[in-house]
């Protein structure tokens, strides 16, 4: 999985949504994330479409929606999302959250049918907390491959990445730009005018150094440059501790049935 994708979440306008994800592609991404809730998957797939890229050379992520996580709505939903997305399979399904219909041995049995009969290469949790991260991992077959959850520096969730990683689960950020709050918090634009970048791209660094990928939300052709240049930016010891100690926590995601 590159560690570095395009999100698209809220990018619902048919061709402002293609056309960021063709360009992503041409430019070099190649980890595309997308959702049934997005209600962009076929914008998405047009996009794909436009693009000069192999199929072999693209991982795609979408998102079970909580209203379909009952078994036979698990299939008849990827089903159609994998029609939208004008695919035969994608890379990586996420239960998009422990919520509405998900019960964890009908819900993932589902999803170990998907990989089982080709739909899906990988199976995915999203939002999970580490009792459900351990729910997960002992419930399914195939191996649960990603928990994707907000992270960024406002919101570094150490304790979930380390029990991610004790269970060999990686970890995927959404909103890793904390839904534009790092560009003004002075430790992040102290970093980046030191380096002479974003605040954006010191917040992807930040994430990589910490061993999460990053699937930042971009529609103009300028911040998907701006987010992809942030794969050579390095940062120093200094850099990362002067992040780690930002004495701020804030989280953008909250909904009613959020499990924390």
């Amino acid at each position: 999985m590159p560690v570095l994708g395009l999100g698209t979440w809220q990018n619902t306008a048919p061709e402002d949504c293609a056309n960021a994800v063709a360009t992503a592609l041409d430019l070099g991404y190649r980890h595309v994330d997308t959702a049934q809730a997005y209600d962009n998957e076929e914008h998405v797939g047009e996009g794909i479409a436009r693009a000069d890229l192999d199929r072999a050379d693209l991982f795609l992520a979408t998102k079970v929606w909580i209203d379909n996580l009952a078994p036979g709505d698990v299939r008849s939903s990827t089903e159609e999302s994998l029609e939208k997305l004008g695919v035969d399979a994608v890379d990586l399904l996420y239960v998009h959250w422990p919520a509405g219909e998900y019960d964890p041995e009908a819900t993932l049995g589902a999803f170990d049918d998907l990989y089982d009969d080709g739909l899906i290469d990988r199976i995915g949790i999203s939002n999970f907390e580490p009792e459900q991260v351990t729910e997960a991992v002992e419930t399914t077959d195939a191996p649960i491959f990603a928990n994707q959850i907000e992270c960024h520096p406002l919101l570094p969730q150490a304790d979930l990445r380390a029990h991610c990683a004790d269970h060999d689960v990686e970890v995927v950020a959404y909103s890793p730009l904390a839904r534009g709050e790092v560009f003004d918090v002075p430790e992040i634009r102290a970093v980046a005018s030191k380096h002479g970048v974003s605040e954006a791209q010191v917040s992807l660094a930040w994430l990589r150094e910490k061993g999460v990928a990053a699937i930042p939300k971009a529609t103009g052709e300028d911040h998907v440059r701006d987010n992809w240049a942030s794969r050579t930016l390095e940062l120093d010891a200094e850099d990362v501790a002067k992040i780690d100690d930002i004495d701020r926590r804030e989280r953008m995601i909250d909904p009613d049935f959020a499990p924390w």
